[in-house]
């Protein structure tokens, strides 16, 4: 796999991360959880600063939000009891297929 698209991959993982300490920062009050929402952030945002050099910033900035939101939504499901309808898992499957799809047609 090219660096830029690993860097994408890291980047949407950080974005669960991000999205995912947010809910516990109580309003920004709580340090810890904080620090982890600014570091993966930052580090998501990096990341993806360095996978746009070499994928087009559409398709990074889809497969980023994608990643992120359908790793969100998952973990959603697994770590807080989210429901987990047909509709649900339709879209989560169709999100993951636009990925998937958006990388196989990519030229970098």
């Amino acid at each position: 796999m090219h660096l830029a698209w690993i860097y994408l991959l890291v980047a949407g993982l950080l974005e669960i991360g991000f999205t995912t300490a947010i809910r516990y920062t109580d309003g920004f009050t709580r340090l810890l959880p904080v620090v982890i929402f600014t570091l993966c952030l930052a580090l998501s945002l990096y990341c993806f600063e360095r996978a746009t050099r070499e994928i087009p910033l559409g398709t990074a900035y889809a497969i980023w939000a994608g990643i992120g939101a359908a790793g969100t939504a998952i973990l959603g499901v697994v770590a807080y009891h989210e429901p987990l309808t047909a509709a649900r898992v339709f879209f989560i499957i169709t999100l993951i297929g636009s990925i998937a799809g958006l990388k196989l047609v990519s030229h970098s």
